[in-house]
């Protein structure tokens, strides 16, 4: 099939370079199904846009009692006003991995969009805004998970992509669901994806798309067009809540007659925009013309500066290979804003986070007008991994030498071959303690590796900043902002990185 002939992160910025919308803000993914991999594997990733300080966990398998519960749902301070409740918690959840964040407005702390967990499924979150009557009709207090914990609970609880779906739907049939207008998710596996979206309105609305090896799927937002009108029973490439089609049909928004499908989009979504509109299927063709697309390319086309810029506020490629011990599971992370940042390669079986990439008060809502807690004193004193490398996007990207963005690049790139060229004979050392029953040695081994890497791309984002600010000041010094300009951006007209071409030619 074609390929691009440019490096991996030219051929996919100037392949899927995009006129986005400035007012387009919100959480993004990618997904690729498995025949369109070079290795069989499928891969899932994207970003999280909030203005809020992120920070990588990683959570163990924990057993709970029998009564144990969780909260959920958002407060009074929500765009759409909300009551925290308990619902019961599972009696054993699993290890995963995530990104988690420390804001959105009236949705608690510490939120997530999902990661990687221990059985290789994957989620993202996306934004995916319902009608305006399904907005205007949501009860307040509205009660339920909220999209955070719909992710965070679907990591601990799923086994497959599709069981990611059946968790979500019953979570909402059950609890309810808290919402900030509509949104969605993208769940994977080693074998297929799914794209979940909850609506608003109060009535438990939710459907679901099975997306098969031979997909792609940019969801930006998230969107489901054509599924089976049976959906609620039809559990092979389709899923939805009981009263999907009912309701529907009772507001009017919706003739079944004889049809055997319900466009989604058409009925439920919001009726300002396009379920795809010409940039997103661009991008989704772009994608397809690169099969079979290997990990690299994959990671560049998270990083692509078309969609990632300051708002995107960490990166994720979940790599979903098939047969893969659950210790060798592991999520691609860049910690700050993939468009200026290296993915690090995190392991499922390692053991800890390094104080680096931990909690960090930098963008915390409260951090100006409160004080330190002392047990946070030393790790709020190391270097924290997402303020060092918006450092480096800063630089790259606002400087007026235009060659400092693809330099930086170029860096990111070799910085993320050397730990690609590491996998085979890290995973190999690996997998022969997993075989001799030495899982624990494993997760030494895989815990070293991982906390290696991330110190070093802590000491190239320092250095990286250090040349990049010097190179600013003894060729044109760091100017004092107008006097009219506010410290902080009041609209969403983001710092951008690289150029923007129009279509090239293939």
């Amino acid at each position: 099939m074609m390929r691009l002939s440019l490096r991996p992160a030219t051929a996919i910025a100037a392949a899927c370079a995009l006129a986005i919308p400035a007012q387009a803000f919100a959480s993004y993914a990618y997904y690729v199904g498995k025949n369109l991999t070079e290795d069989g594997s499928v891969m899932l990733g994207g970003s999280g846009e909030e203005v809020s300080g992120h920070w990588l966990e990683i959570q163990p398998r924990e057993q709970h009692p029998e009564d144990a519960k969780i909260t959920v749902g958002v407060t009074d301070a929500a765009v759409i006003p909300g009551q925290r409740t308990q619902i019961p918690q599972v009696s054993e959840t699993y290890r995963y991995i995530s990104m988690d964040y420390s804001n959105w407005e009236g949705f608690p702390p510490p939120l997530t969009n999902g990661g990687l967990n221990e059985f290789s499924v994957a989620a993202r979150d996306v934004w995916a805004p319902s009608r305006a009557e399904l907005v205007e009709m949501t009860p307040t207090p509205q009660t339920g998970p909220s999209y955070s914990d719909i992710a965070r609970i679907v990591m601990q609880r799923a086994e497959t992509a599709r069981d990611a779906v059946e968790i979500a739907g019953n979570l909402i049939d059950e609890h309810g669901y808290s919402t900030y207008g509509g949104n969605s998710h993208l769940f994977a596996d080693p074998e297929e994806g799914w794209v979940f979206i909850e609506f608003a309105g109060g009535e438990g609305l939710w459907a679901a798309e099975r997306l098969g090896p031979d997909e792609v799927r940019v969801s930006y937002p998230g969107y489901i067009g054509e599924i089976p009108k049976d959906c609620a029973t039809n559990h092979e490439d389709a899923m939805c809540s009981a009263n999907l089609v009912e309701f529907a049909e009772e507001q009017g928004w919706y003739d079944g007659g004889d049809r055997d499908t319900i466009n989604v989009h058409e009925v439920f979504g919001s009726q300002d925009a396009p379920m795809r509109n010409d940039a997103i299927q661009f991008m989704e063709e772009r994608l397809r013309q690169m099969a079979p697309m290997n990990i690299r390319e994959f990671i560049s086309a998270v990083r692509n500066p078309a969609i990632a810029d300051d708002a995107a506020g960490y990166g994720q490629a979940a790599h979903l290979r098939e047969g893969v011990p659950s210790h060798l599971a592991v999520l691609w992370v860049a910690p700050s804003s993939s468009v200026a940042a290296p993915f690090i390669p995190w392991y499922i079986g390692r053991t800890e986070v390094p104080p680096e990439f931990r909690e960090h008060r930098y963008l915390r809502r409260e951090a100006a007008s409160t004080y330190l807690t002392p047990d946070y004193a030393l790790q709020e004193a190391t270097r924290f991994a997402f303020r060092e490398w918006e450092r480096v996007l800063y630089l790259a990207c606002t400087g007026e030498d235009d060659q400092m963005y693809p330099e930086v690049v170029g860096v990111l790139e070799a910085f993320e071959q050397e730990s690609l060229s590491d996998q085979p004979w890290l995973e190999a050392a690996a997998q022969s303690l997993i075989d001799a029953g030495n899982a624990e040695a494993a997760n030494n081994v895989l815990t070293f590796y991982s906390s290696s890497r991330a110190q070093d791309a802590m000491n190239l984002g320092t250095t990286l900043a250090g040349a990049l600010e010097a190179r600013i000041k003894l060729r044109s010094g760091i100017p004092k902002p107008p006097d009219t300009t506010p410290i902080q951006l009041l609209d969403y007209n983001m710092i951008r990185c690289g150029e923007h071409p129009g279509e090239p030619p293939l």
